[in-house]
């Protein structure tokens, strides 16, 4: 595999800091700086990953929120629909742990 060079600057202490920690874990200082980026990356994908699902929500939310008035004490110019009015009775009820009937999860009805 064609190897790529990459030049990167730091501080005197830096570079001293990785030349030991290389040493240390018996690496170069090139193979040093791929390992810990790799490891990085790995990481920050798997994050990534993890939270796509509720940064979806949070984009769809933010973006639903966009036609509501700024000022939160402003009434709505327009009613909401009878699908909208489900759909809040639906969150409110999940927020207060009730089901779309008003239950309580292992409660009977």
């Amino acid at each position: 595999m064609a190897k790529t060079r990459i030049s990167i600057s730091l501080d005197q202490t830096q570079a001293e800091r990785i030349r030991q920690h290389a040493e240390r874990a018996g690496m170069d200082v090139s193979a040093y700086l791929v390992h810990a980026a790799t490891r990085q990356m790995a990481e920050s994908d798997a994050i990534e990953e993890q939270f796509a699902k509720v940064d979806a929500l949070i984009a769809r939310a933010e973006q639903a929120a966009d036609g509501l008035p700024a000022d939160p004490t402003q009434e709505p110019t327009t009613e909401l629909t009878e699908q909208e009015r489900r759909e809040v009775e639906e969150a409110l009820g999940l927020a207060h742990c009730r089901d779309r009937h008003g239950h309580r999860p292992g409660n009977a009805a």
